[in-house]
């Protein structure tokens, strides 16, 4: 169990943390509609997500860590990460961004220090807006989102289909 007072870093993502921002996200592919993938990931399947974003650029991959070390490593508590919004060329200034957490990890505030970390370095990148893609119900991700000024622009309805049943996605904006 995470500690209330445990010190929680922020840096890159590297390679290294592959195998860990695995487990994470697989987490929520097999028990939330929290992602719309549905077969689990491994971490070599995953290796080009994780190369896709450099620690420059505006394509960025935001780790936290528990501050004290288990052995000569460090537990990966979480994930931001800001990805291309759509392919073609005239989206290049628009993001999707999103959080993943250890399922002990939430409601300790690891959420907003990964968002702080990832809109800091996005901040001098030629970026114009963010876009979050909620599937719903989930409250502690709308509420982060609103935290860092997120507004809500709409809803696909029934947009996606996982354990049997339909989801709506909320999507919300946030200006750069």
């Amino acid at each position: 169990m995470l500690s209330e007072h445990t010190e929680v870093q922020v840096r890159p993502g590297v390679e290294s943390d592959l195998d860990a921002l695995t487990d994470i996200y697989n987490h929520y592919v097999r028990e939330t509609p929290i992602t719309f993938d549905t077969l689990p990931f491994t971490p070599e399947e995953r290796r080009p997500w994780l190369l896709s974003h450099p620690e420059d650029g505006p394509y960025r991959l935001k780790v936290a860590v528990d501050g004290t070390f288990q052995g000569n490593s460090q537990r990966i508590l979480g994930y931001a990460t800001s990805s291309p919004y759509r392919v073609k060329p005239a989206y290049s200034t628009s993001v999707e961004v999103t959080v993943y957490l250890a399922p002990d990890a939430g409601g300790r505030g690891i959420g907003t220090l990964l968002y702080k970390a990832l809109f800091e370095a996005l901040a001098d990148e030629d970026v114009h807006r963010a876009y979050a893609g909620i599937a719903q119900p989930n409250e502690a991700s709308t509420r982060l989102h609103e935290r860092f000024g997120f507004r809500y622009i709409g809803t696909h309805r029934e947009v996606g289909r996982k354990f049997g049943r339909y989801w709506d996605v909320a999507w919300h904006e946030k200006e750069l």
